[in-house]
């Protein structure tokens, strides 16, 4: 057999194993872990939105709850594992291709690399939270963001290269949250299995959901642009305070809330995933 035959038997090996059943378990189990996740934020910006200041409405507030619970050591690893599963799984559709009549162009390619480095950070900041260590998993996340806004500027262009930065979050955002209203994830469920009640219900969180998580990307991009333009690092904001500005536009409050109710409904919509997505 030459080196031609076999690289193309590993090739086909490789992808059966990307889409076997460890791979999609393990898929599954990164999508609950993000519902879990998104679920705890956004309670704790509704506590925040009806006048309970709280805990921190991101990440490490989530792990601080989780941790405070009967059990919590236990579920917290759990968390990390499920996210290195998300890793595991966004890595092989970049090396592999996704599912798809499209998967293996290399613009799916490049947004699943993108996406496994995205979760390999979160995976490692939730199990360094387990382990005690604190660190990334426990800190706040508008103090990350300055901080890491600050040592941007600090080097040559940095403006341009923070500005452009926050620009592609607002992009991103934009993009997830008009999908979602357009509900382009219906090309990665299994509808067929699905009641139309629970696809009603499965649309109400999927819409509403990722127009929230779409609209939260889209405003803390602009906080970042404005941290450039100013050249002012403390401009830039991290999941909470992008959250707690909300409150001070007209619609008060009742705009966080209504934005902290879509973030528990994208925490639903994982789970849907997890349940009826094709893989």
């Amino acid at each position: 057999m030459n080196a031609g035959a076999l690289t193309h038997k590993s090739r086909t090996k490789g992808r059966r194993m990307a889409r076997g059943p460890a791979m999609e378990g393990a898929a599954r189990a990164g999508l609950t872990a993000r519902g879990v996740i998104y679920v705890l934020v956004g309670a704790l910006a509704v506590r925040i939105g009806l006048g309970d200041g709280g805990p921190q409405a991101d990440r490490g507030g989530a792990l601080a709850e989780v941790a405070g619970e009967p059990f919590g050591a236990v579920v917290l690893w759990a968390l990390g594992v499920g996210l290195v599963g998300m890793a595991l799984w966004r890595l092989s559709e970049a090396v592999f291709g996704a599912a798809g009549k499209d998967g293996g162009k290399p613009k799916k390619r490049l947004l699943s690399a993108g996406r496994c480095l995205f979760y390999s950070v979160v995976a490692w900041s939730v199990l360094a939270f387990a382990a005690g260590a604190g660190g990334s998993g426990s800190g706040s996340s508008d103090r990350q963001s300055r901080d890491l806004t600050a040592r941007a500027l600090e080097l040559p262009a940095g403006q341009w290269l923070v500005g452009l930065a926050g620009a592609g979050v607002v992009g991103a955002g934009l993009w997830i949250g008009g999908r979602a209203a357009l509900r382009k994830y219906h090309e990665h469920l299994r509808l067929g299995a699905m009641s139309r009640r629970v696809r009603q219900g499965v649309d109400v969180t999927g819409v509403g959901g990722g127009v929230a998580r779409g609209l939260v990307f889209a405003t803390a991009g602009v906080f970042a642009v404005r941290a450039a333009v100013a050249y002012e690092p403390d401009r830039a904001k991290g999941m909470d305070d992008t959250l707690r500005a909300f409150k001070d536009t007209p619609l008060g409050p009742s705009l966080l809330v209504a934005v902290a109710v879509g973030l528990v409904l994208f925490g639903v919509f994982s789970f849907a995933m997890a349940r009826w997505r094709k893989f």
